[in-house]
């Protein structure tokens, strides 16, 4: 049964979850004539060469984008281009900036991980805005490469924002947790079942992630760890975390060796975890991108927090006075604050105690909860924006 066409299931729990059915999904087999430009299927992985994509953008892509939103969606949801980046140097000098922007960063505390734990890996927030700063002309050979934007654009459209993180799995450093991505994946199980069904699929058509191999990367070194089609499970962002989806991620999923300039994509539902390092002398280095919808944004741009400060005192009074019950105040709360984590400075305001940092509401309503002064919620407020800024 397709949970989505049940009206009784448009807000679904933990335990409403099966793993028969995700099994059925996972099991399915790739035809490689659904992919007419793919050279290779691996592992139910299709494999694209460069050249083939490049052929294709320079004529009329538009067979070429509707095969891969296909792929991502209703087909095994990951693909790899081989030789995005066929000139190693243009990758190593990239390198070489990230390299400076790690000895900037190492006096500096460990960083919080989403899905590892902390500081077992090498780690820089943002290395988008960090690696311009740094190295404009190196950003811009870098970047010039129109593949990532064909590749976007056929799953997001136009009008996509890109941002990226770089990892670096240093060697014996432990395989992460598998798991889907953000928006949905960076939720609690609680709450994610406060979401009707149907945007925990719109979630997966909101952001792509890929990386960019900057390493080589045989399979010892740890590649991602991936698990065609369980992305069409569309319970699947209440699964994640349960052991038998767990342990079933760990016997079934594959792994694709990488060459250095070589790109992997997926739907951020897709099961996945980065893998195990078992070498001793191989740091396997990525740069991985998480591109966003142009639909994520508001209309108009609002200053919530002025909006919280001017607000607080008089809800404070009115829960002091018993004018406004529970209800009313989250109501409230809810207007004017800020109630999502993102986006944000993860260099400077780490998931610490979860997978997201603190939101604007939560901290409101801990304010008004413990009573603090005007003046305590002031300094976090002006704490939290600074905390938060790029």
């Amino acid at each position: 049964m397709n949970p989505l066409k049940s009206t009784s299931c448009t807000f679904v729990q933990e335990d409403s979850v099966a793993l028969r059915d995700f099994t059925a999904l996972c099991e399915q087999a790739v035809d490689p004539l659904n992919y007419p430009h793919c050279a290779d299927v691996q592992h139910k992985v299709p494999i694209y060469e460069a050249n083939t994509l490049r052929e294709a953008l320079n004529g009329n892509p538009t067979a070429l984008m509707s095969e891969l939103h296909v792929l991502f969606r209703q087909g095994p949801g990951v693909m790899v281009v081989r030789q995005a980046y066929s000139d190693h140097r243009l990758v190593d000098r990239h390198s070489q900036v990230f390299e400076a922007i790690f000895a900037d960063e190492a006096r500096q505390s460990v960083a919080a991980d989403h899905f590892a734990k902390a500081g077992a890996n090498g780690r820089i927030w943002n290395s988008l805005q960090k690696a311009a700063m740094k190295s404009p002309e190196s950003f811009i050979e870098y970047y010039a490469n129109p593949l990532i934007g064909l590749i976007a654009e056929s799953w997001l459209g136009p009008g996509f924002q890109i941002t990226a993180q770089v990892n670096v799995v240093h060697p014996g450093g432990q395989a992460q947790q598998p798991h889907r991505d953000y928006h949905m994946g960076f939720q609690t199980v609680a709450e994610v079942g406060r979401f009707p069904l149907p945007l925990h699929v719109l979630s997966q058509y909101l952001t792509l992630q890929g990386a960019i191999a900057h390493t080589e990367m045989p399979v010892e070194t740890g590649p991602t760890l991936l698990l065609p089609f369980s992305q069409q499970y569309d319970l699947g962002y209440l699964a994640w975390r349960r052991h038998e989806f767990i342990g079933y991620f760990e016997e079934h999923a594959v792994q694709l060796p990488l060459s250095k300039g070589d790109m992997l994509f997926f739907n951020p539902a897709l099961f996945h975890a980065a893998g195990t390092n078992r070498t001793t002398d191989q740091h396997r280095m990525a740069n991985l991108l998480q591109i966003s919808s142009a639909f994520g944004k508001p209309m108009e741009t609002l200053d919530r927090d002025r909006m919280m400060l001017v607000l607080y005192p008089a809800l404070l009074r009115h829960m002091e006075q018993g004018e406004t019950n529970a209800q009313g105040l989250a109501a409230v709360i809810a207007t004017a604050a800020d109630g999502y984590a993102f986006p944000t400075n993860l260099d400077t305001d780490p998931p610490l105690k979860g997978l997201a940092p603190q939101t604007g509401q939560q901290m409101m309503l801990e304010a008004l909860t413990q009573r603090w002064s005007f003046e305590t919620f002031e300094r976090q407020v002006t704490r939290m924006r600074s905390k938060r800024q790029a």
